[in-house]
């Protein structure tokens, strides 16, 4: 069985920060990707940031230039670090790992619970 915990969320007012980590535990041979997505109320779950295993990185137009997302693969652990927030980012963010769990196993992706990010104006 394979786990995906975050935390880090909470609120902050404009222009201030916040770091979220997402850590798996269980059954893990390998993850590929790690992913960062949110969904705002009433708004379609979008990408935020996404890293590959050999550390490429992408980043959805809104946040490029504020938001680093990092991995340490050996703790198998996401890192998402949101400077200079707006209102705008406020929402629901999840983790998405794409991992397989044994050598010869396909792909599958895992979700975390979701932790809140709030942030005033």
């Amino acid at each position: 069985q394979v786990q995906l915990v975050e935390s880090g969320g909470g609120l902050v007012q404009a222009g201030g920060s916040l770091r979220l980590s997402c850590a798996a535990s269980g059954s893990i041979f390998f993850i590929s990707a790690m992913n960062w997505f949110r969904q705002a109320p009433g708004k379609q779950r979008e990408l935020v940031a996404g890293i590959s295993d050999a550390m490429t990185t992408n980043y959805a137009d809104s946040v490029k230039g504020r938001f680093t997302i990092s991995r340490d693969s050996a703790k198998k652990t996401a890192y998402l670090q949101m400077n200079s927030l707006k209102p705008e980012d406020t929402a629901v963010y999840y983790c998405n790992f794409r991992l397989r769990q044994t050598f010869n196993s396909r792909e599958r992706d895992y979700w975390g619970q979701g932790t809140q990010v709030t942030v005033s104006s």
